[in-house]
This record gives C-alpha cells, sequence and structure tokens, in this order.
C-alpha cells in the first residue's frame, strides 16, 4: 500500500462543503465534495456527548496536535477519510454551528460567536494526513490495524467494514440508527446502543444463528434486508405477546434462541404475567433474570432460578438430629437409605456425604427452612429431582 503524506491542508480546507445528518448522525461529505467522511465502512458518529466533542475542539484552539489522519484515495478527486472521521465530524459540526463549547467566562459560544481570532486559529489548523493507496483488502485491513488503538472498533464494526456493501447500508439505515422510533421498544430486550451497532449485531445473530460473518458474507451484495428485518421483528414480536409484562432483566437475555427453543409452545399471556409476579415476589428465587426461560420451559428447570438454598447451620441442626434417631433405630442416618435392602440400609454417612433437601419439592410449594429440610445420602438427592 502506497501512502503520501499532506502536511498544507487545513481544518478549513476540509469544512468547505460539510455536510452532517443529524437524523443519521453521520458527517457525510466535506473538502468540497471530494471527501467522504463517514464510508460504509464505517463506525457512526461517537463524539456527540458534550465532551469528546468539545474535546477536539479545545485542542485546536490550544494548539495541541490531533494526530495523524488516514484517507483513502478513490481517485485524483475522490477521498475516503479512514481514520480521523469522529475529529473530522467534531470541527465540521462545530464550524457550522451544530454544538457549542465553554469560553474563559464559561459561557456557551457557537462558532459564529466566537471572537475572530479564535475563528481562525481554528479553520487555519494545518492537519497531517496521510493519503493510502492500495486494494480494497489492503485498505480494509489497515483500517482495523489503525483502529486498534483509542476507542477501539467493536466486533460488528469491524464486520460491517470487512463485508462493506449495499447490504450493510440498508442494515445500518434500520438499525443503527438512533432516532429510529423502534429504539426504545428494542431497548427492553437488548443491551447497548445503536451507534455502537448493538441492535444491528444482535439481529444478524438471531437470523444468521451465530454465523454473522457468514451470513453477510452471503449477502453482501443484496438490496434488501427483508430476511433480517422480518426474522428480528418475529423474535421481538414474540417475546412482547408472551411477556406482558416488560421488566429490566428481560434486557439481554438470549431471546433468539429462546425463541426458536419455545416458539411453537402455546402460551397464555395472562398465566404467564401471574408467574412472573409470583416468581419475583418469591424470596428463594436468587436469579430473577432466569424467570423468563423457566416459564418458557413449563416451569421444570428449577436450577434456572438459582434457589436459596439451606444455609450451613440449618444443615448441620437437621444432620444432627436425623443422625441420633438414626443411630437409636439401627438404621441409616438417610431416610431413603433406611428403607432400602442393600448394605447402606444401616449405613450411617458423614455430614459431608449427604446434601439439604426440600421435603416438598420448592417448585411445589416447599420453603426453604428447617421445617421442610432432610438430610439425604447424595445419591438419592440426586436421584430425587423435584418429587
Amino acid at each position: 500500500m502506497k501512502t503520501t503524506l499532506q502536511t498544507e491542508i487545513t481544518v478549513e480546507d476540509i469544512c468547505k462543503g460539510f455536510v452532517y445528518n443529524e437524523y443519521e448522525g453521520r458527517g457525510l461529505f466535506g473538502l468540497s465534495g471530494k471527501l467522504t467522511i463517514q464510508p460504509e465502512f464505517q463506525r457512526n458518529y461517537i463524539y456527540a456527548d458534550g465532551k469528546r466533542d468539545v474535546a477536539v475542539i479545545d485542542s485546536l484552539l490550544r494548539g495541541y496536535p490531533l494526530g495523524l489522519i488516514y484517507f483513502n484515495k478513490v481517485n485524483d478527486s475522490h477521498f475516503e477519510v479512514l481514520d480521523g472521521q469522529q475529529r473530522i465530524t467534531s470541527f465540521g459540526r462545530f464550524v457550522t454551528n451544530k454544538f457549542a463549547i465553554l469560553d474563559e467566562n464559561g459561557m456557551h459560544q457557537y462558532f459564529d460567536g466566537l471572537a475572530k481570532d479564535k475563528q481562525e486559529k481554528i479553520l487555519n489548523t494545518k492537519l497531517l494526513i496521510y493519503e493510502c493507496e492500495g486494494t480494497e483488502s489492503q485498505i480494509k485491513e489497515w483500517f482495523k490495524t489503525i483502529n486498534i488503538v483509542g476507542i477501539p472498533l467493536n466486533n460488528q464494526e469491524l464486520l460491517n467494514a470487512v463485508y462493506s456493501g449495499p447490504f450493510v447500508t440498508l442494515a445500518k439505515e434500520e438499525f443503527s440508527n438512533s432516532l429510529n422510533a423502534n429504539v426504545q421498544k428494542w431497548s427492553a430486550y437488548i443491551r447497548g446502543s445503536a451507534n455502537r451497532q448493538d441492535f444491528l449485531e444482535r439481529a444478524l445473530e438471531w437470523v444468521s444463528k451465530g454465523n454473522v460473518g457468514t451470513y453477510m458474507s452471503k449477502h453482501r451484495y443484496d438490496d434488501n434486508i427483508n430476511e433480517l428485518k422480518n426474522y428480528f421483528n418475529t423474535v421481538i414480536d414474540w417475546v412482547s405477546s408472551v411477556f406482558d409484562d416488560v421488566e429490566r432483566e428481560m434486557c439481554g437475555l438470549e431471546w433468539g434462541r429462546m425463541y426458536e427453543t419455545y416458539r411453537k409452545n402455546p402460551y397464555d399471556p395472562q398465566k404467564v404475567s401471574q408467574q412472573l409476579r409470583a416468581l419475583y415476589a418469591d424470596p428463594y428465587v436468587k436469579n430473577r433474570r432466569g424467570v423468563f426461560e423457566y416459564i418458557l420451559g413449563g416451569s421444570k428447570d428449577t436450577n434456572l432460578l438459582d434457589i436459596r438454598v439451606f444455609d450451613d447451620a440449618t444443615k448441620r441442626i437437621v444432620y444432627n438430629k436425623q443422625t441420633s434417631t438414626a443411630q437409636e433405630q439401627g438404621v441409616s442416618n438417610c431416610s431413603f437409605c433406611a428403607i432400602g435392602h442393600d448394605a447402606n440400609k444401616t449405613r450411617v454417612w458423614s455430614l459431608k456425604d449427604m446434601d439439604a433437601d426440600h421435603v416438598a419439592a420448592w417448585s411445589k410449594g416447599g420453603a426453604t427452612d428447617i421445617s421442610n429440610c432432610q438430610m439425604l445420602c447424595k445419591t438419592h438427592n440426586r436421584a430425587k429431582g423435584n418429587r
């Protein structure tokens, strides 16, 4: 790959013809239309937080170096930002009065309100820009390399770069747009943000059954994302139809996997809601995030709930009582062994060889207190299950 260092391009040059799409959160063009600021392989603009964008402008005013910027030279009249789009979009937005900074008196100032000398200092700042020329694979490999530092690209941002094309363009318009009216609904079930590609990543993971790279490669040049949208919306609609209640523990669960596992089962949303509220109110349920799959699976797998177990003091009290009684009667201190016909019928187990068990199973209403506790040998306790 060939690189050429340019040192005479100024902030003012970059900002000529600057276009920013507020709806999409993207810096589109600059350098009098010759520069594509956010090509499809780039992440979304994430500096618009009143801190990082302001820090870029503060650096310009203080004369601090902004670091190297890399352009991909597509042809003699067209460039793409390879690295530096967050910085370029920040000072482009400021120069076009999209946000304000605080002056030395603590007053908010837009670019047009700055003193003339400060405006000129910003506009006349020269940038260190490397123009890079190479094949698509070389450019994208370099893109991944230079993004190891700073705020690193996450996995989905890297995949967007590798498989850039019409499919990624359409997918980002749908799932990476923070102003999409559906984001609030999605956020109840998916952790993350549109700008960092979290919703897109989850949609692709669900539809591809975890083979995201393969799926993106196969569909890279598709001119629609119908399958992706339909599958994603189907999963979300299924979850919201089964669970009328929206709880914070639902966010980030493996809904795609659960949809594939349980989608053919019928559910009564009213009964599901009653079960959910009862489990949420149960003091013995330690893992609320497991409640949803527990209900979907027919309320069978109590391991999902991490039911609070008997404490050591309770176990020792019950063990001592059972052992004393068993020794008086000449039988095993495991009640199941005591009614058997093998050599363990009279065996007295040590505490470490026994497990605490609910006499009446928790799943059938049994409480986790001393009156409902019995000690069984490990073999019989594991065989008993929730009977």
